[in-house]
């Protein structure tokens, strides 16, 4: 059995996410904003571990890690994230900046503050893998313009975790991005494709295939490469 954290496990893909590691017999590190608001969460059945986190603030990140010191970790997804500014307040024309930033430090820095502070605990692991859930809107080769801060976030955690993948070679670390597909969330609205348990089964499938031969590879959730 393996040893999985998640972030934004509170709802959506996250909490389905703890859903499918635990009925699976594996130990999951639920991390979420709120772990008193988290009634969802609280009732998985399982090893499921609550830890308050936000990935937004470097301090209760390495409260977290501190709180995790000598656990060996097997796989950490992150998945916390935020959509950004509205809309009319995200494009060519206007900018939210402080939002802009904000959805900045969430969405690309969010990750590698998690992934950098539990890296001791990954490296105890036989087959360590680090992944984001990410967004083919962060993808260069897809032109549609729409919610410009979200998309930029999404970008550059990608390149960043591209970068990762290949220095972290060395430390037998596998490095993944999925994007989720459309999922019916507060982001993603009711008229999306994919309901939550529909993505999390595919991420998961996607998380389980992912090895040191396939590290820094970007995937959609049914397993289809997705193109940078």
């Amino acid at each position: 059995m393996a040893t999985i954290l998640i972030t934004g496990t509170n709802k959506g893909v996250g909490l389905e996410l703890t859903k499918i590691y635990a009925a699976r017999g594996d130990t999951v590190y639920a991390a979420c904003r709120d772990p008193a608001g988290a009634s969802a969460l609280a009732e998985v059945p399982g090893e499921v571990v609550i830890l308050p986190l936000v990935v937004g603030d470097s301090g209760s990140v390495t409260a977290m890690a501190e709180q995790l010191a000598g656990v060996t970790i097997d796989i950490v997804i992150n998945n916390a994230g935020m959509k950004g500014p509205e809309f009319e307040e995200q494009n060519t024309y206007a900018m939210d900046f402080d939002g802009w930033a904000e959805t900045f430090n969430v969405n690309s820095m969010g990750p590698v503050r998690v992934m950098q502070a539990l890296m001791p605990n990954l490296k105890q692991a036989e087959a360590a893998k680090v992944v984001t859930i990410t967004s083919q809107m962060g993808a260069l080769s897809l032109d549609m313009p729409a919610a410009h801060a979200y998309c930029a976030s999404k970008a550059a955690v990608n390149k960043f975790m591209r970068l990762a993948s290949i220095d972290l070679k060395k430390d037998g670390v596998a490095v993944g991005l999925i994007h989720p597909g459309w999922v019916q969330t507060d982001m993603g609205g009711p008229r999306a494709d994919l309901t939550p348990q529909e993505s999390a089964e595919g991420i998961v499938a996607v998380v389980d295939q992912l090895s040191m031969d396939s590290t820094g590879g970007f995937w959609k959730w049914n397993g289809e490469t997705h193109d940078w």
